[in-house]
């Protein structure tokens, strides 16, 4: 093979994984053109196209895929074994990609972020926030954070956070002027706010108790979301009634700022957990990672 070949590898790579041209260049400090460079001549090498090009989009083709499926691990595995090099002689180093959800920045990664700053100053943890679920070998990350209920079986899985409530809560000043709902059927007459879900674009109903009984309730409202820290900032201007994580409002309650509403129609989550596939513990910038969040999650 060309040696020349070699080197836009990664390029490609990159375009696929960041879904363009413009996105690849900025990840890799690169012009666009010099990208559009790269995986012309890799295309003119194998003599068809790896890209669908419009001026909206960019994907992969049939050979796109199949190129890609070839050279993607083999790509990781070389990026790997120099990152193994360098914790040989005690350094950390590269680029740490994680999808999370946007909750999961101040509930679980915020702290781990701190102290990896601190220890491995050459690392650079890259955080993608996204409430939808995204196929994480594919899209190119290291690692996810989700509930445990929906990360994939055949995935490693390291505990962030414990487990936790999904609550109702709502502003002194909401319950004063609307009244407080005694019952979950009384939530069709209050201002509940939403949350719509990107993957699906579907509106999520809220899953509560009823008595001991799972149930889920559509709610209506005259505010939807898709950033569910931003139903905080909502139910503390007294908009209405959100549905929340119950440490992320845990300080507000405390000190009054908003009130736990039907305290007994909350659902307990099993918490945030981080979740990799099995041969990618291997890289020392994910072990580092997992090491201090561990050490978190026990307190230590």
């Amino acid at each position: 093979m060309n040696r020349d070949i070699l080197s836009h590898l990664p390029v490609v790579l990159a375009v696929a994984r960041h879904h363009g041209f413009a996105p690849a260049a900025a990840a890799l400090n690169m012009s666009p053109s010099a990208v559009s460079h790269a995986v012309r001549t890799v295309e003119d090498r194998l003599g068809e196209p790896l890209f669908a090009r419009t001026t909206r989009s960019v994907s992969l083709t049939e050979a796109g895929n199949r190129f890609l499926a070839g050279i993607g691990s083999a790509l990781d595995d070389i990026e790997r074994t120099f990152e193994a090099l360098s914790a040989d002689r005690g350094e950390v180093t590269g680029l740490l990609r994680i999808n999370a959800p946007r909750v999961a920045m101040s509930m679980a990664l915020t702290p781990i972020m701190a102290e990896l700053a601190w220890a491995y100053p050459r690392l650079t943890v890259e955080i993608h926030t996204n409430d939808a679920f995204v196929d994480i070998v594919a899209q190119g990350f290291d690692a996810g954070i989700r509930l445990g209920e929906a990360v994939q079986q055949d995935m490693v899985t390291v505990r962030l956070t414990p487990a936790f409530k999904a609550i109702l809560a709502a502003s002194p000043d909401y319950l004063q002027a609307r009244g407080e709902p005694e019952a979950i059927a009384d939530l069709s007459s209050h201002n509940c706010i939403g949350f719509r879900m990107l993957g699906s674009g579907g509106l999520y109903e809220w899953d509560l108790s009823d008595q001991g009984k799972d149930v889920s309730v559509r709610t209506t409202g005259t505010a939807v979301v898709t950033d569910a820290t931003y139903a905080r900032d909502l139910a503390l201007s007294g908009i209405g009634i959100a549905y929340i994580f119950e440490p992320l409002v845990r300080a507000d309650i405390r000190e009054g700022r908003l009130r736990w509403v039907l305290p007994d129609s909350a659902v307990e989550e099993d918490g945030m957990f981080l979740y990799y596939p099995r041969r990618a513990s291997m890289a020392p910038k994910l072990r580092a990672f997992i090491d201090i969040a561990r050490r978190l999650a026990s307190g230590r």
